[in-house]
């Protein structure tokens, strides 16, 4: 035990802690993209809310004396969505390219390691006891958490591997990592990058589960998937408190509290459980009766007006992006409620728009991240002006318009 009572604040690096920590990634990401989307909150006010909540959480986590595990695992979902956020802001606000923000990031998280083995003379997870050291641990693992986003989004678009060879990529690079401990790699090193490589690996097996079928996913929606992963995490989580009240808090190196082998099994099946339920959902739902394909239902999309206009004119079928007639429809639908003067209901619909786009994102951005981004681009001129506080229909009309034709204008190669 440490001088004042402190005990070591963080759990023994298990399979459990390795199978919690994938889970929490992507909860925190799609919880994120939840509140600013499809509640409409916005990015600002849910930055707000998500440093907010890690503050507080931070505050608890520091008052307590040794390893709570809901208190932990609460932080690092946390730290995961804040870690998130601040990627985000540098990339979407400011416009910063990824491969240099992923360069500030790796600089940034080699200063706090250089920082802290400075003051402590060690960087060993064991060795998290005192407020000092744990300072230094948070503030590592919220940079590990920019890092990841950061270095797994550039990777993903720079080589287009899209999130299906990006959970290949990133799990085999977590593999490798592990061989390398196993034949002798600094334990201390392995940890780091092994912790930064989960972000983008909880990335992008969150998007396989969460993306439409069209784009490669399995469909099951963001609010499916994170109560799957949710219900994962609260099991281990609540093993571990149950553990952590029956033997006390384990010491760092002794193995897991009840033996590796309960902690293999009960990881195992967690992450087995979640897997096999994913795509037990998936298969439910697409052989559910009145299922439509894509390309019918995209149709279903637009109304009024708009229902009488093919939507294969709208654009072409077969870009590098694939099949934007889904999106097309519903900007007519917009276009349509603008002319007659009705922009009450073009704000409200454009609110699908933005919500479609945003879930496809991590399908079609791979694809062709140039275009992807003029498409982006149009989209939030088109959200600004319609949520002006004065909106008028000719700024409207315009930003619609420039919008359709941008997806009008791709020739398919």
């Amino acid at each position: 035990m440490a001088p004042g009572g402190w005990q070591t604040k963080v759990p023994a690096i298990t399979a459990t802690f390795w199978v919690i920590k994938v889970l929490s990634t992507t909860i925190g990401e799609t919880v994120a993209d939840y509140l600013a989307v499809s509640v409409g909150l916005g990015p600002a006010v849910t930055d707000a809310i998500m440093l907010a909540l890690l503050v507080t959480a931070l505050v608890v986590q520091f008052r307590t004396r040794r390893y709570t595990p809901w208190i932990y695992w609460l932080c690092v979902v946390l730290v995961s969505i804040v870690g998130t956020q601040i990627t985000d802001f540098f990339t979407d606000i400011l416009g910063v390219p990824l491969h240099l923000s992923t360069a500030v990031f790796a600089v940034l998280l080699a200063a706090v390691f250089a920082i802290w083995y400075r003051q402590e003379r060690t960087l060993a997870i064991a060795s998290i006891n005192t407020p000092r050291r744990e300072g230094f641990y948070w503030a590592a693992i919220l940079t590990t958490f920019a890092l990841g986003t950061a270095a797994g989004d550039f990777a993903t678009e720079a080589l287009n591997l899209g999130f299906r060879n990006g959970t290949l990529l990133f799990g085999g690079l977590i593999l490798a990592t592990w061989i390398a401990f196993r034949l002798g790699a600094g334990q201390v090193l392995t940890f780091w990058i092994a912790y930064v490589l989960t972000r983008p690996l909880g990335a992008s097996l969150g998007d396989l589960l969460t993306q439409d079928k069209d784009l490669g996913g399995l469909a099951l929606g963001a609010s499916v998937t994170s109560l799957l992963f949710l219900a994962a995490i609260l099991v281990l989580v609540v093993r571990e408190q149950l553990l952590v009240g029956r033997h006390g808090v384990a010491e760092k190196n002794a193995g897991p509290s009840g033996g590796r082998g309960q902690d293999h099994a009960w990881a195992g099946v967690c992450a087995l459980a979640v897997v096999v339920a994913g795509f037990g959902l998936s298969l439910v739902q697409g052989s559910s009766p009145g299922t439509e394909p894509q390309a019918d239902a995209a149709q279903t999309t637009a109304t009024g007006a708009s229902a009488s206009a093919p939507v294969a004119q709208l654009v072409h079928p077969t870009t590098r992006l694939g099949n934007l007639s889904k999106f097309a429809a519903i900007v007519s639908d917009v276009q349509d409620k603008v002319t007659s003067n009705d922009l009450a209901g073009a704000k409200t619909r454009v609110k699908d728009l933005e919500v479609a786009w945003d879930n496809a994102e991590a399908g079609l951005k791979p694809r062709d991240a140039t275009r992807w981004h003029e498409v982006d681009d149009r989209i939030d001129a088109a959200l600004t002006v319609l949520r002006a506080a004065h909106p008028t229909q000719t700024a409207c009309a315009s930003a619609v318009a420039d919008l359709m034709k941008t997806l009008n204008t791709f020739d398919g190669v």
